[in-house]
């Protein structure tokens, strides 16, 4: 299992919801943490939080519907020196609920593919090349298990995406100590998952954040959060490890 402590890890969307579980979840690891949100004012709280369990952290922001800003933010990153050892590319939008899918506008498939995918792929772009470089790295990629549901057919897609970058790019990191996987949080109480969903956002942990742990050098898993719930850390590590990091089922 990887050992954490003194590692730098990205978090998007870190003031709420999952990132805000994942932030403090991973600060209890001796996480140091690079917490963003679209407004620096939104991630003062969950800063101090996770300095108050003894690591370093500093916010940043941009709105990740404008790839100029996501590139600002990613530039004033490097410019602080910071090494980047994991990821979470967790922020998300949910547009709208269509009843009438048929005129989904267009408008609702640029802005989710802008912020679910363009930002992340982006972001996987910038640092995962020096992850390979350096020889560590972790990359978990929020999805959606959403199916069958035209009435959001913007985020569904977006998320498809995602789902097919990660798996893509998977495959070339065979034999490095870099390890990408996809992580579904579920339906939960959140913001975006409203206040009708099944599970509380506490139950993400410790599942959402395995994928920064395994330590196999097997890159494709998808590690649904749901199927860890109330395990340890050691225990959920095991349990994903065992599991087929195949990017493709054929």
């Amino acid at each position: 299992m990887v050992n954490v402590q003194g590692k730098w890890a990205l978090i998007t969307g870190a003031s709420r919801g999952v990132g805000y579980q994942t932030a403090i979840f991973m600060a209890g690891q001796g996480c140091n943490l690079i917490l963003h949100s679209r407004d620096l004012a939104h991630t003062a709280k969950v800063e101090q939080e996770v300095r108050a369990l003894g690591v370093e952290a500093y916010c940043v922001h941009a709105e990740l519907g404008n790839h100029e800003e996501v590139v600002a933010m990613l530039d004033e990153i490097e410019a602080m020196g910071t090494v980047v050892d994991i990821i979470f590319n967790n922020a998300a939008v949910q547009i709208a609920y269509r009843t009438d899918y048929w005129n989904t506008p267009v408008d609702d498939f640029e802005q989710s593919f802008r912020i679910n995918f363009i930002s992340a792929a982006t972001i996987c772009n910038r640092f995962i090349p020096k992850m390979i470089g350096r020889g560590f790295g972790r990359v978990i990629n929020t999805t959606s298990g959403i199916k069958n549901e035209p009435e959001q057919a913007g985020y569904a897609a977006s998320k498809a995406a995602l789902d097919k970058f990660t798996k893509d790019l998977s495959s070339r990191l065979e034999g490095t100590d870099v390890i990408i996987s996809l992580t579904d949080p579920g339906w939960c109480r959140t913001d975006l998952g409203g206040p009708n969903a099944p599970s509380p956002v506490e139950s993400v942990i410790p599942g959402i954040a395995v994928g920064a742990f395994v330590d196999d050098r097997k890159s494709g898993r998808f590690l649904h959060a749901q199927g860890f719930t109330g395990m340890t850390l050691e225990a959920a590590v095991a349990k994903a490890e065992a599991m087929e990091a195949a990017p493709y089922v054929i």
